[in-house]
C-alpha cells in the first residue's frame, strides 16, 4: 500500500510556482495539460488542476476561498520561522504565530487555493514527550513505546 498526496488547484501554473517556491518541491512530470506530479516528500504529490465551482465530492462544489478540512498536511521542517518565512514569500498566508509545545513547534498556513497546512518542528523526543506507553489500543491490544522494555 501507497500513499499518494492530490491538491486540487484552480491554475496549474500557478501552483506549480507556489510549491516548487514554499517547499522546495520539484516538478517530476506532466499527466497531460492539467495534472503535474511533484518530487520532495517522502510521498507523491499531484497538482489536479479543477475549475471553481466543479463538483468536488457528492454534490459538493470546489471553492478556493479558505476552507476547513478534516485531513490536512502537517510539513516536518528543520527550521520553522525558515520555513514559514519562505513560505509566505511564496504566498502562504500564516494564520497563526508559531506556538511551542513540549513536543515542538506548530505553524498554520494557509496556501493561495484555500489549502490549510501546518509546518511541524520537532522539539526534544517529538510526539513521544506526549506519548501514553501502556494504553490499550482499539483492538484491545498493549501498545508500548520502542523504548519500553516488555513486563
Amino acid at each position: 500500500m501507497s500513499v499518494l498526496v492530490n491538491i486540487d488547484v484552480p491554475n496549474l501554473k500557478d501552483a506549480l510556482a507556489f510549491y516548487t517556491s514554499a517547499f522546495g518541491l520539484t516538478l517530476k512530470r506532466y499527466l497531460g495539460n492539467r495534472v503535474a506530479e511533484l518530487a520532495g516528500w517522502p510521498v507523491a504529490v499531484f497538482l489536479l488542476q479543477k475549475e471553481s465551482g466543479s463538483v468536488g465530492a457528492g454534490g459538493s462544489r470546489r471553492t478556493y476561498e479558505r476552507h476547513w478540512t478534516p485531513v490536512h498536511i502537517d510539513v516536518v521542517v528543520e527550521e520553522i520561522d525558515e520555513a514559514v518565512a519562505r513560505a509566505v514569500r511564496a504566498g502562504a498566508i500564516a494564520e497563526q504565530d508559531v506556538r511551542t509545545t513540549i513536543w515542538g513547534k506548530i505553524a498554520v498556513i494557509a496556501d493561495p487555493f484555500g489549502h490549510g497546512f501546518c509546518l511541524i518542528q520537532f522539539l526534544n523526543r517529538g510526539y513521544d514527550e506526549i506519548a501514553e506507553p501502556s494504553r490499550t489500543s482499539l483492538s484491545g491490544n498493549s501498545t508500548r513505546l520502542e523504548s519500553e522494555s516488555p513486563s
